[in-house]
């Protein structure tokens, strides 16, 4: 499997790499940390935009952000231009926080040369590197991408409920320590307060370092010391939550990195687990 990151070096030494489809998956709405507030929005230059709460998020489920379906997908790829030989480079313009999230779309759909900037937008401007004042345009293009979904990469509530007792699966909440212990209200209305039983709570900010992930060895140390017992290559089953499927990816992308495999997001997370009065919480 490829390395998932890019570095902005990397990035710089390729922008006229013809293989390569640079893309903004930047997202409106943050949450779970202080947001970055632009006095004028600048793209890196060669970018085109994605749209996760929109075209590449199946409006017409109930289930907030959820998964795009393969033909949402197929055709947003497409007029990107992207093709199974593409190099497809995500950032966002939070350092790192929903470009995780495209990145587990595009691997969970079946494109392999797929990145993520490490630091994203903000690491880039940080050294001085050129922006552009728009994105590309997205148009009619020559893509010929196709996806389709891989479903042990995403998994449902029904997943979830039905191993609660599994001994070889294991549930990282993403979210923040007070939310996770009901101590703070959850930002969405109808949603319970608490999180899955024996899930485990990592909040992704602490797979962070400034704008970019913390070193492979750093993050192997953190899911260490979150359970001992899960060793990367044992076969043991990771399934990643969060609030609705966007940071529970910046954790799995972090597992990763740290040498896991066996990856999962319940895309549902705790906003379809957390309104659902049939499900148990702790």
């Amino acid at each position: 499997m490829p390395y998932p990151l890019v570095t902005t070096d990397w990035l710089q030494e390729n922008l006229d790499n013809e293989r390569l489809v640079l893309i903004d998956a930047s997202m409106a709405t943050v949450i779970g940390k202080e947001p970055i507030v632009y006095e004028h929005p600048v793209w890196i230059p060669g970018s085109r935009q994605i749209d996760l709460e929109g075209t590449l998020c199946d409006t017409g489920s109930p289930q907030l952000h959820a998964f795009p379906t393969e033909e949402q997908f197929t055709e947003e790829a497409r007029r990107l231009g992207i093709t199974p030989d593409s190099l497809v480079v995500l950032y966002d313009n939070q350092g790192i926080y929903s470009a995780p999230r495209a990145w587990w779309i595009f691997r969970a759909m079946g494109l392999e040369n797929v990145f993520v900037v490490d630091g994203g937008l903000p690491q880039w401007l940080a050294e001085e590197r050129d922006s552009v004042p728009a994105p590309i345009k997205n148009t009619a293009s020559s893509g010929s991408m196709l996806g389709s979904l891989d479903r042990s990469r995403v998994r449902d509530s029904a997943y979830v409920l039905q191993h609660l007792a599994d001994e070889r699966v294991t549930v990282i909440d993403a979210r923040s320590r007070a939310r996770f212990l009901a101590q703070a209200p959850e930002p969405r209305p109808g949603v319970r307060g608490g999180h899955i039983p024996d899930s485990l709570n990592l909040p992704f900010t602490e797979v962070l370092e400034g704008y970019r992930f913390k070193p492979p060895s750093k993050l192997a140390a953190v899911f260490a010391e979150l359970d001992p017992s899960v060793q990367p290559g044992n076969g043991h089953q990771l399934v990643f939550s969060c609030g609705s499927g966007i940071t529970a990816c910046i954790i799995l992308l972090a597992a990763e990195l740290a040498g896991y495999d066996q990856l999962s997001l319940y895309d549902g997370s705790w906003a379809d687990w957390g309104s659902d009065e049939s499900l148990p919480v702790a």
